[in-house]
């Protein structure tokens, strides 16, 4: 995966040094929703402090996606698969939500998604599993509490260690600053491009070292470029910053051309 030129500013573009691993924009119309693939994963989660014989076990990432294990939880469980569901959205990884009247879906290198309600949205809006999964590892989270509990400390202690604590303070202010629709603005020679927050790089690291923690090859199959949201669907997503930051997905999909 080539080194990204980001133009998100700050605080989108998070710590200077891992800037370069955030998605690159895409350059051709078939690289939209490409996932990133095992090797260029593996690659980037040397780059940020993650060693891939500390992630889970296949049985510790089944027990916690599922809510079983000491002291399990099926809701937060949810929250974690729905999330890795929705982060993970490329070609070949589609999404059925329930209300949507367009099947299947694919938009992770735009970072949106659709929720069960057919309402497309930023991955990072305050009513997205995405918002909720970071609260999961905070000490006395569910995620926290579950490693601890089923000897994936190791794990743990890895991803604090990794890019994944210093970006934190950058993706918090990155999401306060933002309105409802939590959009975020990239400037490169004259010309602006608007994308959800889910693939700036802030978040991108962050959502990037969650993941391959939890599972290397659900990390691989997030998106490795990003592309513009299409101006129409910016325009009228941007419209309900001040109230829901959603639109109906069936009025827009026609400007997507995301084959799953």
């Amino acid at each position: 995966m080539p080194p990204a030129v980001q133009g998100f500013g700050q605080p989108f573009d998070g710590v200077a040094e891992y800037a370069q691993y955030g998605p690159s924009q895409v350059t051709r119309s078939a690289q939209i929703n490409q996932p990133l693939g095992q090797k260029a994963a593996d690659k980037l989660a040397k780059k940020i402090g993650l060693n891939k014989k500390d992630v889970l076990t296949k049985t510790q990432f089944a027990q916690l996606i599922s809510g079983q294990g000491i002291n399990g939880n099926a809701q937060d469980a949810a929250i974690i698969d729905s999330s890795v569901r929705i982060l993970t959205n490329t070609t070949g990884n589609p999404l059925y939500p329930e209300a949507s009247s367009v099947a299947p879906i694919v938009l992770a290198s735009y970072g949106l998604t659709v929720n069960t309600d057919g309402m497309l949205e930023s991955p990072a809006n305050a009513t997205a599993p995405p918002r909720e999964i970071n609260q999961l590892l905070l000490p006395g989270g569910y995620i926290n509490t579950w490693c601890i509990n089923n000897g994936a400390e190791d794990s743990l202690e890895m991803l604090y260690e990794s890019a994944y604590t210093p970006e934190i303070p950058f993706a918090t202010e990155s999401q306060q600053i933002t309105d409802f629709a939590q959009l975020a603005t990239f400037q490169q020679g004259g010309r602006t491009s608007v994308v959800g927050m889910s693939v700036i790089p802030s978040l991108f690291v962050i959502n990037f070292s969650l993941i391959y923690m939890l599972n290397p090859k659900l990390a691989a199959k997030m998106p490795a470029y990003w592309a513009p949201i299409p101006t129409p669907v910016a325009q009228a997503l941007a419209a309900t910053g001040t109230t829901t930051g959603q639109v109906p997905y069936s009025e827009y999909a026609s400007y997507f051309n995301a084959p799953a």
